[in-house]
């Protein structure tokens, strides 16, 4: 009779001690507050909690812990983070792939529970001659679908599940389920061969049909088939003028042409740019231009990217007493520093001797410059090269400061502005004449009285002999 009274207080107790814990609950749904998934939310598997939230998993991961003991095979974070392939993980991430995120994360989960201790053993023949006779392994179903793992040990007799390392045996151990930490992420074949199929699916896609017109981005005509399969010889000036490779900008210029130096056979524009900025430098006197060039701007970088596609240039360098004399007026407006600097800038190699033999036979020439349409005007004039017309011209002062056969760079004495810019400034700057204005003498005004008088003698015909009248 006393051993029947001891078990029915012992049942009571133990009753009373597990109701409260039944009811409590947290946020979660209505699972216990002890149970496997709020630990897992809380745990350092933040990656892996994460995605459970992404995929929407909550509630179908509530039911099953209502019903069944779970085992959770959890990666580490930097397995999920950096240890999945960047495309494969884009793939999971997309909206349209949710179903393969969800069957990713449920074949994590197996409905029943594993313990460290239900792992399947490794059996030797003796200790003495460790020759191996069986291997046994353990199959269970997953939640995703009808997909498996397998648990065993692997050479070094750890405990592997589906060929992945587990890294922490019972690592976090509930009532209703038990999580261990594994090296990297499951994945299931049904995922793999859809992440295969999209794939394939898409590089098929982004092959275009033999004999499809193809257009080129920065001219936005047909390209012809003999021209774009036609080899561009080393060294030869590039396919495209110069005005296409800086409209819309350089980043989008065509391919570079083929030439000597650099590591990829191209010609190294970068290099060349510093070397022409250091020489400016060493030269003096043309320290604002440079500041210009690199700080202001980024005429040097874009320089040295047509330089690096093929393309030549000649900068017509005003030097410090002529940058100084520009007004805050006219480097004020967005982009004017630009704008005055490809005005000085000509598509062309050219060095002294080039253009004064030019001016000298043709009198006056006209260059290109990288401000289109504009062009600067040069000309004979004592013994040298003088570029504009007028009040705005400058002559040729330093010949020859930097000439590689890519670059070269002229000195000037004076800042130079496109024709219609200086006629527009001469109108702003032109003084006002007054006119003389003509001298108005006022009519002497007449009384009321003698108005009234007027007109009564103008009844009788009298007004006439009153000069008062006649006014």
């Amino acid at each position: 009779m006393l051993p029947l009274l001891l078990f029915l207080l012992f049942a009571v107790t133990t009753s009373a001690a597990t109701q409260p814990s039944r009811n409590s609950t947290t946020g979660v749904g209505g699972v216990n507050s002890n149970s496997i998934l709020v630990a897992l939310l809380d745990s350092h598997y933040t990656e892996l909690a994460e995605l459970v939230e992404k995929a929407l998993l909550l509630p179908t991961l509530e039911h099953v812990v209502g019903d069944n003991n779970i085992t959770i095979f959890a990666p580490r974070n930097d397995a999920v983070e950096r240890g999945l392939d960047p495309d494969f993980k884009r793939f999971l991430l997309e909206p349209g792939n949710l179903a393969s995120l969800q069957s990713l994360l449920l074949f994590h989960v197996v409905p029943r529970r594993i313990h460290s201790s239900h792992w399947p053993r490794r059996n030797y023949k003796t200790q003495s001659s460790p020759i191996e006779l069986s291997s046994s392994s353990s199959v269970h179903r997953t939640l995703c679908r009808d997909e498996q793992i397998r648990l065993d040990r692997d050479a070094s007799h750890h405990k592997v599940v589906h060929s992945v390392k587990v890294v922490k045996e019972n690592d976090i151990v509930r009532v209703d389920g038990v999580i261990h930490g594994i090296e990297r992420m499951l994945v299931p074949e049904s995922v793999i061969s859809e992440f295969n199929r999209r794939r394939s699916l898409r590089s098929i896609a982004a092959v275009l049909p033999t004999g499809a017109p193809e257009v080129d981005p920065r001219t936005h005509r047909l390209k012809h088939p003999a021209a774009a399969s036609a080899s561009v010889p080393a060294g030869a000036p590039p396919v495209l003028p110069v005005s296409d490779a800086l409209a819309p900008g350089p980043s989008i210029a065509p391919a570079p042409a083929p030439g000597p130096g650099g590591a990829h056979h191209h010609f190294d524009g970068e290099a060349q740019v510093k070397d022409f900025i250091q020489t400016l430098l060493h030269y003096g006197g043309y320290n604002e231009l440079a500041d210009i060039l690199v700080n202001l701007t980024s005429l040097a970088t874009e320089m040295g990217r047509l330089v690096s596609e093929g393309y030549v240039v000649t900068v017509l360098a005003p030097n410090d007493e002529a940058m100084a004399k520009l007004t805050a007026e006219q480097l004020s407006e967005p982009g004017a520093p630009e704008q005055i600097m490809y005005y000085h800038m000509v598509p062309e190699y050219q060095t002294e001797e080039s253009m004064y033999n030019a001016v000298r036979r043709f009198g006056k020439v006209r260059y290109e410059t990288l401000r289109l349409p504009h062009k600067v005007t040069a000309e004979e004039a004592d013994g040298s090269v003088k570029f504009g017309e007028g009040d705005g011209s400058a002559y040729l002062f330093d010949p020859d400061i930097f000439t590689d056969g890519r670059i070269s760079v002229q000195g000037i004495d004076g800042v130079l502005f496109p024709a219609e810019e200086n006629a527009k400034e001469a109108v702003t700057t032109k003084p006002t004449v007054a006119r003389p204005t003509a001298k108005v003498v006022a009519k002497p005004r007449r009384g009321k009285l003698l108005e009234v008088a007027c007109h009564m003698l103008g009844a009788i015909g009298q007004d006439s002999r009153f000069t008062s009248c006649l006014l």
